[in-house]
């Protein structure tokens, strides 16, 4: 494999949404989503993704100040506590549906897509992790899917629950689940709308990394230890995987193409149940805010 690497210090451009801090020992970025005002995926916080994928591609090309060492690992985490996303911005999707701006629901899934492609095909083959500690939901769920390796804590809980405002996950959701674990499986988890504990989807082989509570951190520590002394065989697991069962760009802008198409069909009381969403967003951002 080749690394990542440069001599001259870490200087990306600050953002209000993400965090970064580059661990040597590890040869990994880890990033961290800190979105405001409430933690999903908000437009702000998917350009902040895009112009940092630039970066770590640049870094691939030539000599980049993005960082001071080599980079073999990328690590997606949350600053927020109790929660990894909330996914969709779904006040904005409210919105959007309601003026049946079907142009800027396309661009914003299209974003989405952009950004969840880069990260299932990083540069140089590098390593991805999802660290969860808290909620991952919709497109929570989805980035954390993107990664290589799904790491969570025991009580986190993941779910999708787009069918519960009449609609599906329609950015990676059905693609990366049906990957790990069947098409009939994911159906059934896309279906359900129910949020499940971390513990639960590691038996169903969702979650690669069970950790305890308070430990997420020191699991991906340790699992980047074996993944270093085993790094030769990893890798080429990985690339088998990629070679056995592709997943190209065309499949998931096609499946975000329905999902526009199915946003822009929402009535009156589907939007009023995404409110409810919403406000559940606020509440389950405050509390740990409170705390």
């Amino acid at each position: 494999m080749h690394n990542l690497t440069s001599n001259r210090p870490v200087s990306f451009t600050p953002s209000a949404q993400i965090d970064i801090d580059y661990r040597a020992e590890q040869e990994a970025l880890w990033w961290y989503m800190n979105p405001a005002p409430r933690p999903c995926f908000n437009p702000g916080l998917l350009d902040s993704i895009h112009l940092l994928q630039d970066s770590i591609e640049d870094a691939a090309c030539k000599a980049s100040p993005y960082h001071d060492g080599p980079i073999s690992v990328l690590v997606m985490a949350s600053k927020i506590p109790g929660v990894f996303s909330l996914g969709g911005d779904l006040d904005l999707f409210r919105r959007l549906i309601r003026k049946q701006d079907r142009a800027r629901l396309q661009a914003y899934a299209r974003t989405c897509v952009d950004v969840l492609y880069r990260n299932i095909n990083p540069p140089c083959s590098a390593l991805t992790v999802a660290l969860v500690q808290g909620s991952a939901l919709g497109g929570g769920f989805e980035a954390a899917l993107s990664c290589s390796v799904l790491v969570a804590e025991r009580s986190a809980e993941l779910g999708l629950p787009e069918i519960l405002f009449n609609l599906f996950p329609g950015m990676g959701a059905y693609s990366l689940l049906s990957r790990r674990i069947g098409p009939r499986l994911a159906e059934r988890l896309i279906t359900s709308g129910k949020l499940y504990r971390a513990s639960e989807l590691y038996e169903m082989g969702v979650v690669d990394v069970l950790a305890e509570d308070g430990e997420g951190e020191q699991a991906v520590a340790d699992y980047l230890r074996h993944y270093q002394r085993h790094r030769n065989g990893l890798q080429a697991i990985e690339r088998v995987r990629r070679f056995h069962d592709p997943l190209d760009y065309a499949e998931l802008a096609g499946i975000a193409d329905i999902w526009v198409d199915a946003a822009c069909r929402l009535g009156p009381r589907d939007l009023r149940k995404m409110q409810r969403l919403v406000n559940a967003q606020n509440h389950l951002q405050a509390r740990p805010a409170a705390a």
